[in-house]
């Protein structure tokens, strides 16, 4: 199975070049900005398919559950209809960072009150964290921004939770942060404060306090910045809310050194831990699993199996059932040899069963599951357990791609109705054929989508699987013809004669297609392939060109490294390519042979500027170029002009043209007045409609849209951990 690759990170350049001395495209009407119109907005439906890292079912409310991902935000389960719902779709542009959520909390005694911690990462450009808290579980927030950074999309994401409402007091939460110690409310999370009595010191480096948990009235955390050793402690306890103490007898050694997960038995009033020696979810060797009987103080070793020999894992997630006393469900995590299963034990932990080797899946409801026709496996970085409070078989667990779950503790499915965290990285809408949408994104590659309403039921497409598609592309002449590129074990490249449905490899694979992958070009009739190689690191290659379809290929040294090559979409001897180092327009008449520059002075420094081809017309090139607007070229590129009206422009596409417009619809993720949105024009960028609202924003955008070419008004939008989100016009 892939590795996740983990997504965007959104930390783009200045601009460097100053833009006075270019012309501004005069629009045709500016008047002020008409009312907004309304939309229906919808997932494509994939399925799951990103890191689900916590699962909560209300202790006290039948069939209320909550479930958080690493950079796709909250989601409440609704029993009766057997979907999520998402919860912080509200987050707009600015608050990108907030979509990953670091931990959540539940209050025993309020079940309509919630609790989230939020902050992706916590690197120094990213920003501050916040805590939401919402009276109507989740569907109106109150936010508290913190001084302080949390990091969702990071190591030890899978721990937990961070967040607790005390059990003596329902006014006052914990929070655990990675580098700031302890942080306590007493005012229901509208304001915090350092613990100062939290004994443990912080580290810049380290993951802080990994879990909080209420046992009887006493509140446990864990500690995982120590060592292992006698002396380092893992985990602290307080019984009066003001003072902590190191708890005696506590594990020791490699495999007891970082507390993952914990629950509390009340039944039996025993508390498991589970252990790694490493935060995960990747990089995880050796775990164990303890219990420690409150009561008493005696802990006991429990572990289902000892990692040892090539057979080598950590524990993550751990969940009691709440209805039978001494029955727990325990996860391994990151055990690649013999494959990670769930351990169950109805007798608190003196015998264990896998539930592996009876398991049963169905995965008929997501088919990229099967990863390329394999059956489906377990699953991987399982960190998120959670049992039903008041269905003792019913079991779910989160891995790096769904959530799955059992009524019977055998019949296995995913239970992600409504749940899509997909990083998309590009979207094709044919003009033709039977699917109205093709999609590249991180971790599965790309998907033909024969419905809007289902998963695609091709799964991900093979012949090579991708785990990340880099590139996606079709000839516009020839819309059968799509080709597409990506980080491959088999192959880097491929080939399409049916509009996506199956694919071919290249017969010659580029040596640079195997360590960069990068964005792909095929010219309008199909017949000219250039394939521009970036790695990982951001280090630039040049790109290569093939007119054989990929049998050979030959190094373009006139094309600008790393840059993305853009086709003509009427003539096949024109390409384009924007030198985002130097801010010039590159192209080739030549059927990409050889480039030359046309126009210069344009703004310059990020890699994530846009450069995109109207369709049908030669030499219509739009640029954009982020907070420094939109500019549009109708000669090839030679000259490009600011179009006016837009203050900041980060991707754009095209539709359908409306009822007797002569000109494509437009669609922008940009500004043009304060606020980051999904814009459409009608008339040419003479003027702009914002078609998203304030409850659907999706955090960061800026990847990809594209309009409909056969339905006017629908746009395909792809985010950066909400999946592919469609509207349509509320008509």
């Amino acid at each position: 199975m892939p590795t996740l690759s983990r997504r965007t990170v959104l930390a783009g350049t200045a601009a460097t070049t100053a833009l006075t001395a270019l012309p501004t495209l005069t629009a045709t009407a500016q008047a002020a900005e008409p009312k907004p119109q309304a939309y229906r907005w919808r997932n494509a439906v994939i399925g799951g398919t990103g890191f689900v890292t916590g699962v909560l079912f209300h202790p006290a409310t039948p069939g209320l559950a909550y479930a958080r991902t690493d950079i796709g935000g909250a989601y409440r389960w609704d029993a009766r209809t057997a979907r999520w719902t998402p919860l912080t779709d509200h987050l707009g542009w600015d608050d990108w960072n907030l979509l990953g959520v670091e931990a959540m909390a539940v209050d025993p005694a309020h079940p309509d009150r919630l609790y989230l911690a939020l902050g992706t990462y916590a690197q120094s450009w990213a920003g501050n964290g916040a805590v939401l808290r919402s009276d109507d579980r989740g569907t109106t927030w109150t936010r508290t921004d913190l001084t302080v950074k949390l990091g969702a999309n990071e190591d030890g994401r899978g721990m937990g939770e961070r967040l607790l409402v005390d059990p003596r007091d329902s006014d006052t939460l914990w929070l655990g942060t990675r580098h700031d110690g302890l942080l306590k409310s007493t005012d229901r999370g509208a304001s915090w404060a350092q613990d100062g009595n939290f004994p443990a010191t912080p580290s810049a480096s380290g993951q802080g306090v990994s879990l909080l948990v209420a046992a009887g009235r006493a509140v446990y955390a864990g500690w995982a910045d120590g060592d292992g050793s006698a002396a380092a402690v893992s985990l602290y306890r307080t019984t009066d809310g003001a003072t902590w103490e190191a708890v005696p007898g506590r594990p020791t050694g490699t495999s007891a050194r970082i507390p993952v997960r914990a629950a509390y038995d009340r039944h039996a009033r025993e508390l498991y831990v589970t252990y790694a020696d490493a935060p995960g979810p990747n990089g995880q060797a050796d775990g164990s699993v303890h219990k420690l009987a409150t009561g008493t103080g005696r802990w006991t070793e429990v572990t289902p199996v000892a990692p040892g020999g090539g057979d080598t894992f950590g524990y993550g997630g751990v969940a009691v059932d709440g209805r039978r006393p001494g029955t727990v469900v325990v996860s391994t995590n990151n055990r690649w040899t013999a494959v990670d299963t769930l351990y169950r034990t109805t007798d608190g932990g003196r015998t264990w069963t896998s539930l592996k080797e009876s398991a049963v899946f169905d995965v008929s409801g997501t088919p990229f599951l099967k990863w390329g026709g394999a059956e489906p496996k377990f699953g991987w970085w399982i960190q998120a357990v959670a049992v039903d409070p008041y269905d003792s078989e019913h079991v779910v667990y989160g891995t790096g791609a769904t959530l799955y779950g059992t009524r019977d503790l055998v019949h296995w499915a995913p239970q992600v109705r409504g749940l899509e965290e997909t990083s998309v990285l590009q979207l094709v809408s044919p003009p033709v054929g039977e699917a109205h949408l093709l999609s590249g994104s991180g971790d599965i590659g790309v998907l033909y989508h024969e419905r809007l309403t289902a998963s695609p039921s091709r799964g991900m497409a093979t012949n090579p699987v991708f785990g990340s598609a880099t590139g996606l592309a079709q000839a516009a002449g020839r819309p059968a013809y799509v080709v597409r590129a990506g980080w491959g074990d088999n192959g880097n490249g491929a080939f399409s004669d049916d509009g996506g449905r199956t694919w071919a490899p290249f017969a010659v694979q580029p040596s640079l297609a195997h360590d960069a992958p990068g964005p792909i070009a095929a010219n309008a009739d199909g017949s000219v392939l250039l394939w521009s190689f970036v790695h990982w690191d951001g280090t630039k290659y040049p790109a290569q060109r093939s007119d054989d379809n990929g049998a050979t290929w030959t190094e373009i040294s006139s094309f600008p490294k790393g840059a993305t090559p853009v086709a003509d979409p009427a003539d096949p001897t024109l390409f384009y390519a924007y030198d985002t180092d130097t801010g010039t327009l590159q192209a080739s008449t030549d059927s990409g042979l050889s480039f030359t520059a046309r126009a210069t002075g344009l703004p310059s420094g990020d890699s994530q500027f846009q450069l995109v081809a109207a369709p049908g017309r030669s030499g219509d090139l739009w640029l954009s170029v982020k907070w420094n607007g939109l500019y549009r070229s109708t000669d090839g590129g030679a000259t490009f002009a600011r179009v006016a009206g837009c203050r900041a422009a980060y991707t754009l596409g095209f539709g359908k043209a409306a009822d007797g417009a002569g000109y494509p619809a437009i669609y922008l993720v940009g500004s043009t007045e304060s606020s980051t949105a999904v814009h459409r024009s009608d008339d040419e960028a003479g003027s702009w409609v914002r078609i998203n609202d304030d409850r659907h924003q999706w955090g960061w955008t800026g990847q990809a849209v594209t309009g409909d070419p056969r339905v006017h008004g629908r746009v395909y939008l792809a985010t950066n951990g909400r999946g592919i989100q469609y509207g349509d016009p509320v008509r």
